[in-house]
């Protein structure tokens, strides 16, 4: 019989005005008392609606049927048969859109902790199992992967598990991609990235690093080298601007730059090799979850006062709720239907106030988000000595201009169909650098889609 309390287990976590001082995960995990709770909520419905919001498809009332009857590492097993990435899935994936937002506990009340349950499995699973994954016997056939991200690494995990020789070539001189670059250590931490990185290379992933494809390698270089089939998931890393004054002063950032000296560099340990500047008031451009990581990132850093500007209402925050939530607890401000138009600075070239607009809603836009509209006569300026523009990304045109035949969308975005598939023949695309930037189960969903295309275009070649 379920479990019908309609509040679900609440998370532990670490105090707001603790956490908002240090680097540690904020959210510290279930205990097993408390996953045994969350998991008798769990109806078992026949028809798992929750698999049809889950972009890989994992089976989650098998999972959790598998917690409730304390096999956890049988749970686990049960995750990685549709996701190479549960650990760090259930921490950063959108569950709230996309499995919970189906869960029939939802109509009335709160639905199951779907992620927070996955996350419990795979953390579970790396404290207890030793046994490293055993290598496939190879098949013969040889792949590449372009990205070491989520995309890339679920279709090099996928291939490799047919027994693909498969190799990743990563740009960074670290694995991981938007992983470790853009989600900081108190979301996602890195030792657990590593630990998922490690599992590939168990079954035999190469990765090599410090490799620019376009610039060391061209993919038609590739295909000259024996690999059959290249996955391009390079994702969506070349950051947008406003094109406003003021946006080449000293202490203006774009939030990719600034994430990565925080997270890949570590510039917030003491010291660092990495620059990065300790300011007091800091402004962050935009309302996605990457904002919201530049925000709590320069709280953490020891800024005194930082400020989201967002050009629409809260309503319209793209941001997940719990990340909101969390900036909110730790005192970020939120300056909605607010628009930046100027950056001032002083004769020393360095940010000291951001010149604004009020902002109000008009009818919606292409989005189906209602358009923002200047204020007449609302200009105002707010003091700040640090702007984070986080508008946006699109894809690096680089592979583009280095492949002939490579179809690309207006914005830079690579033209795939549903499994993968580019203009070019045995050359497959997916993950941010065919949607723009999305989502980390989304891009590891097409991951997983273009491993199953490539498996079968070669097996009929």
């Amino acid at each position: 019989m379920a479990n019908m309390k309609i509040p679900r287990t609440d998370m532990p976590q670490q105090e707001p005005e603790v956490r908002a001082k240090n680097f540690l995960e904020v959210a510290t995990g279930y205990t097993m008392e408390m996953a045994l709770d969350e998991a008798s909520r769990c109806l078992n419905c026949k028809n798992m609606p929750c698999v049809g919001g889950c972009p890989v498809n994992i089976n989650i009332p098998d999972f959790i049927k598998m917690i409730s009857e304390e096999n956890f590492e049988g749970a686990y097993q049960v995750i990685s048969e549709s996701s190479s990435l549960p650990a760090i899935c259930g921490r950063v994936c959108p569950q709230e859109s996309q499995c919970e937002a189906k869960c029939v506990r939802g109509i009335k009340a709160e639905p199951v902790a779907i992620g927070r349950l996955e996350r419990f499995v795979a953390d579970y699973h790396n404290e207890n199992n030793t046994e490293k994954a055993v290598k496939p016997e190879s098949n013969g056939h040889k792949v590449a992967v372009i990205g070491s991200g989520p995309s890339g690494l679920t279709c090099a995990g996928d291939l490799a598990k047919k027994g693909y020789d498969v190799t990743i070539f990563e740009a960074l001189h670290t694995a991981g991609g938007v992983l470790v670059y853009g989600i900081p250590e108190f979301r996602l931490p890195k030792s657990i990235v590593q630990k998922e990185i490690d599992n590939l290379k168990d079954l035999g992933v190469k990765i090599e690093t410090n490799m620019v494809i376009g610039k060391v390698l061209s993919i038609d270089e590739l295909m000259e080298m024996g690999f059959e089939a290249v996955f391009i998931g390079s994702g969506a890393g070349l950051p947008r601007f406003m094109n406003i004054p003021g946006e080449n002063l000293k202490g203006v950032y774009s939030a990719n730059e600034f994430l990565t000296r925080v997270n890949l560099m570590k510039a917030y340990k003491e010291g660092s090799a990495t620059p990065i500047m300790q300011a007091k008031r800091v402004a962050v451009v935009g309302g996605g979850n990457v904002a919201m990581d530049a925000a709590r990132s320069a709280l953490r850093l020891g800024a005194e006062e930082v400020t989201i500007i967002y050009r629409r209402s809260e309503t319209e925050l793209p941001a997940r709720a719990e990340e909101v939530h969390h900036a909110k607890e730790e005192g970020i401000i939120f300056r909605t239907l607010t628009n930046p138009t100027e950056i001032i600075g002083n004769d020393d070239d360095a940010v000291t106030a951001v010149k604004c607009v009020e902002m109000e809603l008009g009818e919606p836009d292409a989005s189906g988000r209602r358009r923002p509209i200047v204020k007449e006569n609302s200009e105002f300026e707010i003091p700040m000595d640090c702007v984070i523009m986080s508008i946006g990304t699109s894809p690096n045109p680089l592979i583009k201009q280095t492949t002939k035949g490579l179809e690309t969308q207006k914005w830079g975005g690579i033209i795939a169909d549903e499994d993968g598939l580019t203009s070019r023949e045995f050359v497959y695309a997916g993950g941010d650098a065919v949607t723009g930037a999305a989502t980390v189960i989304l891009a590891m969903g097409a991951g997983k889609s273009a491993a199953a295309a490539i498996d079968k275009a070669i097996k009929e070649k």
